[in-house]
């Protein structure tokens, strides 16, 4: 670990010599992305930089310990006692920062609910969950903007999708993709009795033009004109799009937009999310052929949390993690839930890597 971390602070004065290089200034592409690289290894280089301080102060109570004065040598061990926790604790959390990054965690994320069983009563869950992450985000000071969406009568999502955008949105959305399952009396039942139905949630990692290219004779664009819930014109120009990749038979549709043009971008950038997704989760497979720990899978078919709301209860079954706080968590107090995630699957990470 010393080894890496030694290359890891060489690798982060490189980084900081060259943002002093007037050359690259002048090329803000290159120097973004410097910038960028060093500020991702900051922590790890500040962690290590007093984890060696602390190392020659350990070094120095060690030659006070053999002082002839009783009183020198007892604060010496003292502060050696402290100093070795200190130590421990910063070889724990410096262990964390070297294992592999994710590379999407720095990406904005493309966020898609779906009503799944369950009906109407589905469909006003989507819209709790997405108004859930809404307020997580606004706690974060992320950015949210509706990409698209297909309302109901009773102010419900059969589907909604949206774009958020902030500082390490996916490192800590990224863990909620599969299904939610909710317990409740829906608002439309009369008896009193509890229903369960089920959201999905996809959460995809936003994807640069650089990375997924698309190239437009692969595309079918269809316009037509937009409608509300129940059938309902919204539009009487034909400004809703609906873009066909014609090679993977992935279709986006996009009428939230007054205006062709923006509809047809979100369309292509959702298409993109979607396209990435899929090129990444061929990786996977593969790397999980071979490798039996696969973090954040986000297998959407896995049933991943309930909420069960007479109980006042939100259980996630993957960590085997329940909090009696549901109205709390159904505002956006999503902090300890995500903490707890990360935290289990940083330790299967550090089993995984011995």
């Amino acid at each position: 670990m010393l080894d890496r971390l030694a290359e890891v602070e060489k690798r982060y004065q490189q980084l900081e010599s060259l943002l002093t290089d007037p050359q690259l200034r002048g090329k803000q592409r290159e120097y973004t992305k410097v910038a960028k690289e060093r500020a991702e290894l900051e922590e790890i280089v500040s962690r290590y930089r007093e984890w060696k301080k602390i190392e020659q102060e350990i070094q120095e109570n060690r030659e006070l310990l053999n002082e002839k004065d009783d009183a020198i040598r007892e604060l010496a061990k003292e502060e050696m006692a402290a100093l070795r926790a200190r130590k421990e604790d910063l070889e724990n959390r410096l262990k964390v920062l070297i294992l592999p990054k994710d590379p999407n965690d720095s990406k904005n994320v493309i966020l898609e609910i779906r009503a799944g069983t369950g009906g109407e009563e589905a469909a006003l869950f989507a819209a709790d969950l997405f108004r859930m992450y809404s307020r997580y985000a606004e706690s974060q000071g992320w950015r949210v903007e509706a990409m698209s969406s297909n309302p109901t009568g009773l102010g419900g999502f059969k589907e909604i999708i949206a774009l958020i955008e902030g500082r390490g949105v996916y490192s800590r959305l990224k863990f909620e993709g599969g299904v939610h399952r909710v317990q409740r009396v829906p608002a439309t039942e009369g008896s009193g009795r509890i229903h369960t139905s089920a959201v999905t949630v996809a959460v995809l990692p936003e994807a640069d033009e650089v990375e997924i290219e698309i190239d437009p004779k692969e595309l079918r664009i269809d316009v037509f004109r937009s409608s509300g819930p129940g059938g309902q014109s919204v539009n009487t120009t034909d400004s809703a799009v609906r873009v066909t990749h014609i090679p993977t038979g992935l279709v986006v549709s996009c009428q939230d937009e007054k205006s062709q043009h923006k509809n047809r971008a979100k369309a292509l950038k959702i298409l993109r999310a979607r396209l990435l997704e899929r090129k990444q989760e061929e990786q996977r497979s593969e790397i999980a052929a071979t490798r039996k720990l696969m973090v954040g899978s986000g297998d959407r078919s896995e049933r991943i949390r309930t909420y069960n709301f007479p109980q006042g209860r939100m259980t996630d079954h993957r960590i085997n993690f329940t909090l009696y706080k549901l109205d709390r968590i159904m505002e956006g107090e999503l902090g300890e839930l995500l903490d707890a995630l990360l935290t289990h699957y940083q330790a299967e990470a550090l089993r995984a890597a011995g």
